[in-house]
């Protein structure tokens, strides 16, 4: 039970997280190079649309087949995951648990303490789950992140829930 996260206090529903499973959600992030990268929100659209015209693009090309390159790109896919550092954003949780109209904070508390951010700043947290294809066994289950890295090299650790208040 200690690498579940409960989101609650003042929202519609109670979330539970488990971080063990976000390795596998394609909305983790590189945390290696999202804090080096000018800060542009990624159009969710636009993406997708991106991606299935590369995926025509190929089978127009190449044909319906599986290519070579596919099985490498695949096999690369999985080794990245598997030693990569990632994050998730915070952003798709908080909205699922439905702050209250009257929530205007969002307490972070830990093992040494609590740390108190604006919704408005709280929407933009990023939550780290892996280093290095580990996940933060001894000082997690997450490290928070402020969404322009602010606190990259300190990030909040020993979560234990997130309050809205």
């Amino acid at each position: 039970m200690e690498r579940i996260i409960q989101i609650k206090g003042n929202v519609k529903y109670s979330i539970t997280l488990d971080p063990g499973v976000w390795i596998f959600d394609d909305r983790r992030i590189d945390l290696t190079t999202y804090f080096k990268k000018p800060s542009e929100k990624p159009d969710a659209l636009e993406e997708y649309t991106k991606a299935i015209s590369r995926h025509w693009d190929r089978e127009i090309i190449e044909g319906a087949t599986v290519p070579p390159t596919l099985k490498s790109e695949k096999r690369y896919q999985k080794e990245l995951a598997l030693t990569g550092t990632f994050g998730i954003p915070f952003k798709p949780f908080l909205a699922n648990a439905e702050p209250m109209e009257n929530a205007s904070k969002l307490i972070i508390e830990t093992a040494d303490g609590k740390v108190d951010i604006t919704l408005d700043q709280a929407y933009d947290l990023i939550l780290g789950f892996s280093e290095n294809g580990k996940p933060h066994l001894t000082d997690g289950p997450v490290h928070v992140f402020f969404g322009d890295g602010s606190n990259q090299v300190e990030p909040i650790k020993h979560v234990k829930s997130f309050v809205i208040e």
